[in-house]
């Protein structure tokens, strides 16, 4: 089955009982039992619901995973993930991480005995001379936000099972119709669902999946534990939005190759990052492991005020803290999505207070190259 093919009849097509083409909102808490213990798979909500379910299988089969969790938000999913692992665990994390992963980890998760070591995990060599005796993971974003970093995530995850290691993958970015990390040797994926698999901004939901069932069973004791699960209508918006992933992501692509060769051109701006550009310095890797680049794009102006600038000009690129959904959005990760990472941190990672982050939408590419234009210009 093609991809394209597979997001519309993956997973569980429609309703036997009905007809229904859609799978049905099941907003229920509570099931019938026919005995105590008899009953048709589902008991009650939080551990399992028919919508849920149906949205667990189909990412589940996309990623090409063993079974799939739907959790009340990215950071939902990637919190369950981690409480798998024990107090005196540690984790190697990519530097570049996401700001709310790295406040999740560093704030609140090590309360509780779990630390992290972020390294530049495109550098295969600080994977290997991190690794301590307690390290029990491996968690890569590929492509990073914001700055858009590579990992070979293949070669990584050889080096995380040769030390006994778990591999995590922050998929968000590529999504599985680009990329699938299981199939590169990954143990667990994690998605904000938020974004380009919701793709429409009118709903919060993240998801995992796991490569096999004892970490099946292992991570369903943990939401079905703590419950931070997703609910029914949420469960169907997504998975009504995952139906035309295909048809997004290519053309978030197709807008976001031009706008990434525009920028590299432009005088105002001092240097693009995107991996679909020949100069960036794991395009080659990208094109062996994932079937496209993606529609997130940074860029430096320079200077905050230069950024700023743009920011108030621009008419067609939204103002907001997400990325992935139809419409264009545009911000400035050292004041918003990053701003939880200390600044002399942000320094060392190249998040200068001039870096734009775009996330191209569906709009008329023209239109936003036009938009561009103005906005940079002095």
């Amino acid at each position: 089955m093609k991809r394209k093919t597979q997001l519309i009849h993956g997973g569980i097509f429609g309703d036997e009982q009905t007809g229904a083409v859609s799978v049905p909102i099941y907003q229920v808490s509570t099931y019938k039992q026919y005995g105590p213990g008899n009953h048709t798979g589902y008991e009650y909500s939080r551990t399992g619901n028919p919508t849920r379910h149906a949205l667990e299988t189909f990412i589940a089969e996309l990623e090409e995973g063993k079974r799939g969790f739907a959790f009340g938000s990215g950071m939902a999913a990637m919190t369950a993930v981690l409480m798998l692992f024990n107090q005196g665990d540690h984790i190697l994390v990519t530097d570049d991480v996401y700001g709310g992963s790295f406040r999740v980890i560093t704030k609140v998760l090590h309360r509780f005995g779990l630390s992290a070591t972020f390294i530049n995990t495109s550098d295969l060599s600080e994977i290997k001379k991190n690794i301590q005796e307690n390290t029990k993971a491996l968690f890569i974003e590929s492509p990073t936000n914001p700055l858009l970093k590579i990992t070979n995530i293949e070669t990584a995850a050889k080096i995380a099972k040769a030390n006994g290691l778990l591999t995590i993958v922050d998929n968000t970015f590529s999504t599985p119709y680009w990329q699938n990390p299981i199939s590169l040797g990954a143990d667990i994926v994690l998605h904000s669902a938020t974004k380009y698999l919701g793709g429409h901004s009118d709903v919060v939901a993240g998801l995992a999946v796991v490569k096999d069932e004892k970490l099946g069973e292992d991570l369903h004791f943990v939401q079905n534990s703590t419950g931070g699960v997703l609910g029914p209508q949420d469960s169907w918006l997504l998975i009504r939005g995952m139906k035309t992933l295909g048809l997004r992501m290519e053309e978030h692509e197709k807008n976001a190759n031009k706008i990434a060769r525009y920028l590299v051109e432009h005088d105002a701006v001092s240097k693009v990052y995107y991996p679909g550009l020949e100069s960036h310095p794991n395009h080659d890797i990208v094109k062996q492991q994932s079937r496209g680049f993606g529609g997130m794009i940074s860029f430096d102006v320079g200077s905050a005020e230069k950024a700023a600038q743009v920011l108030n000009k621009v008419k067609y690129f939204t103002l907001a803290e997400s990325l992935g959904a139809v419409e264009s959005l545009i911000s400035i990760p050292a004041l918003m999505t990053h701003a939880s990472i200390p600044a002399e941190r942000r320094a060392e990672l190249g998040i200068t207070d001039g870096l734009i982050r775009i996330s191209v939408g569906l709009e008329d590419v023209e239109d936003l190259l036009e938009d561009l234009e103005q906005a940079l210009q002095d």
